[in-house]
């Protein structure tokens, strides 16, 4: 498993970095947001030398987003001006293998589910106009996957938190206040990470995952 310190240095150190250099006057907005999320499939490699050897399949997964644990986030959001803003988001995405995953490849259990823990540095772009109360954004960042990875096999369990490797987000939507400190918000929402994960008995399990998500969320400025 990669050292936690040298993994989130970067991110870290980005949002850090940017936070010094905002204006006194700059404002700080915490938002919190749930919602659908899906994951297309994606190609499962490694080796489970005590259990099912070594693997190279495609994964069906599911997102559950309702089903507990629920897909959820926060983000921080220090906003420079009217128009540029840093922040660092955790996403608590999850995906379960299929069915028809598990009777193909082997495995018992296959899932990133409490959860597929995405934390990256993020820079975001508001398009405000006089004309309108309600706001576009976009932005995008990137950082570490942090996993639970929860894997069974014949060869034994695999169960807890392990870095697994860079990942990136990208958002786009629309924010509406409807006080002078609180707003909500609606967006599309995706992630890629790279997950190299560490398997009971000196295997391992590696797999790249895309996430899209349909977000509702509230936010509060201060």
């Amino acid at each position: 498993m990669r050292k936690i310190s040298t993994l989130l240095a970067a991110p870290i150190l980005g949002a850090a970095l940017s936070v010094a250099a905002l204006p006194a006057a700059a404002e700080f907005e915490l938002q919190a947001y749930g919602g659908f999320q899906t994951s297309p499939h994606s190609t499962v490699k490694g080796s489970d030398p005590n259990g099912v050897g070594d693997f190279n399949f495609t994964a069906g997964w599911e997102g559950k987003s309702f089903e507990a644990p629920p897909y959820w986030g926060v983000r921080g959001i220090w906003w420079r001006d009217e128009v540029l803003g840093f922040g660092v988001d955790f996403n608590h995405a999850k995906v379960y293998a299929d069915d028809e995953t598990l009777d193909e490849s082997g495995f018992d259990r296959l899932e990133f589910t409490d959860g597929l823990n995405i934390l990256t540095a993020n820079v975001f772009r508001r398009f405000p106009s006089l004309e309108r109360k309600w706001t576009p954004y976009v932005g995008g960042g990137a950082g570490v996957a942090i996993p639970h990875v929860d894997v069974t096999s014949s060869g034994g369990k695999t169960f807890g938190y392990q870095v697994t490797g860079p990942a990136v987000q990208w958002v786009a939507g629309v924010s509406y206040p409807f006080t002078e400190s609180w707003s909500v918000f609606g967006e599309y929402k995706g992630t890629y990470s790279m997950n190299k994960a560490d398997l009971k008995g000196g295997g391992n399990l590696e797999t790249n995952i895309v996430t899209n998500a349909l977000n509702l969320g509230v936010g509060f400025r201060f």
